[in-house]
């Protein structure tokens, strides 16, 4: 153990901060004016030995025809990323098939490695270790920034997120890799097929976090077939007989239950294979725009910003909870107007009889699916601020509270209209129409706007720097200063959000009513179709390279899903109970009626959890895996503990 230890202490020590073949993997944009001071502060630090608080890279300016801009491009020699991939806890697939935590020391047992294959460590991770080292640069003495009084300093402070918040620091990207994004398209969306997406790919090159909601993607597209195609015979031959949809009603319950079961396996085999499930969860810091009394963290020992959990509950409750309500108000005021102008078409339609008035039915619902996706995009803003605002320590935190807000507004935004129409109204003509025309026109809207917009945006911009850059004299430096003078400009890609949220109100579309409107999954289907098309395009595309981040699953979006379907249970069980022919069944007792429907919801949602207990989350191979591991783990600590006190009993 010792001399494994003594052997990373020296590779280390004999690390060269230059390297003659220099690869370019991240891109730092300084804003213009940035002092030399500032600069140079900050680049000694980047290359700075471990030892001396660095972070031990490589960085070299962007040199173009106008000389040096402040922009830098920073990269790794192949011995310092391999130590980097120890420092982050990387899982690599060893020689005999196992999946272990990487450590340099050991190297030699692992899959593919030779210390002359730069390969061994996919460009993302490369880019990942990249940017840890950077996020982990920490101020030791220093006060404030060179050059900048105001931007105050304290020993454990992160230098980037410093240099973020002050506004010195414009951004931090990863740089595409030209040859490989090519042959990555023309696997992905290059032709069109039939046939699943190189999901191993798509992780080698975007990270588990984007590979795994394209995965999810992919796997709610094919679990929607079998509705689809039920769907079909369902809406074609019995549009009126409500007591013929029983048994489709009872099959989407089920079916939404072992898709979301289904998929925690799915998801355990992919990154099991990715080796993120055996990832250990790194200890959370602050996230940047944390603020407070600087004070000592009880954990860490370290000196951080301290703010007080009180006042931050006061914010949560006395000033977003009431926003939030507020807002939730307004949806269903707007609501109420919708249903004014759906009577006004009824009354126009009624008095002239004509194609125009039956054209004008739909136009009230039409008008209302674009105000819901106006709104829902505005509140995105507010809440995004308020959550900002509260002041959340940690980004994970952040991320919940922001969550929760949207997902609560989005629900009654988007499902309030639906809900008044089949249990107030009761009016089962207008819930299919309007179900159908705010799934439909939701998803022309996003597809145009998340995909298509962007993408003929970026298309124009591409258009006028190849005019520019094919004026001036180009060489072989120029290229690189072309390939990040393009990039820089794109767009930010923020993250699987939306993309989640767009999935999620596209479930309760599907599962809420679906007795009423069975052809909602068919819909869905060739929607999704198209999205992993306009999704893959927009990430190839539109926006800048977004940096890996290692995730063992969907996170709380899986809770969501859940949360979904048993709210799916007590939907149907109700439109069923209201059906003609169901009620007729009770003609002396609404009583009888209502515990009937009652006891049948409450069975189905028994059912529902017995399935979600019995199914495991993990295949048995992984589980036993995953059992040995860390027999394995304890075994090699109980060693190391008694060659420890057989070295003291010596002493």
């Amino acid at each position: 153990m010792a001399e494994k230890t003594k052997e990373v202490v020296e590779s280390w020590s004999f690390l060269d901060t230059v390297e003659s073949n220099f690869t370019p993997l991240v891109v730092i944009e300084l804003a213009k004016g940035t002092k030399e001071e500032t600069i140079e502060w900050f680049t000694k630090r980047i290359v700075d030995k471990k030892a001396n608080g660095g972070a031990q890279l490589l960085v070299k300016p962007l040199v173009t025809e106008n000389g040096v801009e402040n922009i830098y491009l920073v990269g790794a020699s192949h011995l310092r990323l391999l130590l980097g991939a120890e420092t982050v806890g990387l899982v690599k697939e060893c020689s005999d098939k196992s999946m272990r935590t990487f450590t340099y020391s050991s190297r030699k047992t692992f899959k593919d490695f030779a210390d002359d294959n730069h390969n061994f460590l996919t460009m993302a991770e490369c880019q990942y270790i990249i940017k840890h080292e950077l996020e982990n640069l920490r101020a030791k003495n220093e006060k404030m920034i060179p050059g900048y009084p105001q931007a105050k300093l304290y020993p454990g402070k992160s230098i980037v997120r410093r240099l973020l918040t002050s506004g010195i620091l414009v951004q931090i990207f990863p740089l595409h890799d030209r040859e490989e994004l090519k042959k990555l398209r023309h696997r992905w969306y290059g032709r069109v097929k039939v046939g699943y997406q190189p999901l191993d790919d798509i992780r080698c090159y975007f990270g588990e976090t984007i590979a795994l909601y394209f995965g999810f993607l992919e796997y709610f597209t094919f679990a929607l077939i079998p509705m689809a195609v039920i769907g079909i015979p369902y809406y074609v031959f019995a549009w009126e007989d409500y007591d013929k949809y029983v048994m489709f009603a009872t099959f989407n319950l089920l079916w939404s239950t072992v898709i979301l079961e289904v998929w925690k396996r799915i998801c355990a085999i992919l990154t099991y294979r990715w080796g993120t499930l055996l990832m250990k969860r790194q200890f959370e810091e602050p996230r940047p725009g944390f603020h407070g009394v600087l004070g000592i963290n009880p954990v860490t020992g370290r000196e951080e910003p301290v703010y007080s959990s009180v006042k931050r509950q006061l914010r949560i409750y006395l000033v977003s909870l009431p926003f939030v309500c507020l807002c939730l108000y307004f949806s269903l005021y707007v609501m109420m107007i919708y249903f004014d102008l759906e009577q006004w078409a009824l009354d126009y339609h009624k008095e002239n009889e004509s194609n125009f008035s039956s054209l004008m039915l739909y136009v009230p619902s039409i008008i209302y699916a674009v105000v819901i996706e106006i709104m829902n995009r505005i509140y995105r803003y507010a809440a995004e601020f308020l959550t900002s605002w509260e002041n959340h320590r940690l980004e994970s935190s952040y991320q919940n509270h922001l969550i929760l807000k949207v997902l609560v507004f989005n629900f009654l935004n988007c499902f309030a209209s639906l809900f008044y129409i089949a249990f107030v109204l009761f009016d089962m003509k207008l819930l299919r129409q309007s179900l159908a025309t705010l799934l439909i026109t939701s998803q022309i809207l996003n597809q145009f706007a998340e995909s298509l917009l962007p993408y003929w945006l970026q298309k124009r911009y591409n258009r006028r720097m190849k005019k520019r850059m094919c004026s001036q004299k180009t060489d072989r430096d120029l290229s690189i200063a072309e390939q990040v003078n393009m990039e820089k400009e794109m767009g930010t890609y923020l993250g699987t959000f939306d993309d989640y949220l767009e999935l999620f109100l596209q479930f309760g579309y599907v599962s809420l009513f679906s007795c009423v409107y069975p052809l909602a999954a068919v819909f869905a289907v060739l929607n999704n179709i198209t999205e992993i098309y306009s999704d893959a395009l927009k990430m190839c595309r539109v926006y800048k390279r977004p940096f890996a981040e290692p995730t063992a699953n969907i996170g709380v979006w899986q809770l969501a899903f859940e949360t979904m379907s048993v709210i799916s249970v007590v939907t149907n069980c109700i439109l069923i109970g209201m059906s003609p022919q169901v009620d007729a069944l009770f003609p002396d007792s609404k009583m009888d009626l209502v515990l009937t429907v009652a006891l049948v919801e409450h069975l189905l949602l028994a059912i529902k959890f017995i399935m979600a207990f019995v199914i495991p989350d993990k295949p048995r191979d992984i589980q036993v895996k995953l059992a040995k591991l860390e027999f394995e783990s304890l075994e090699a600590l109980k060693q190391q503990q008694m060659k420890l006190a057989a070295e003291s009993l010596k002493e």
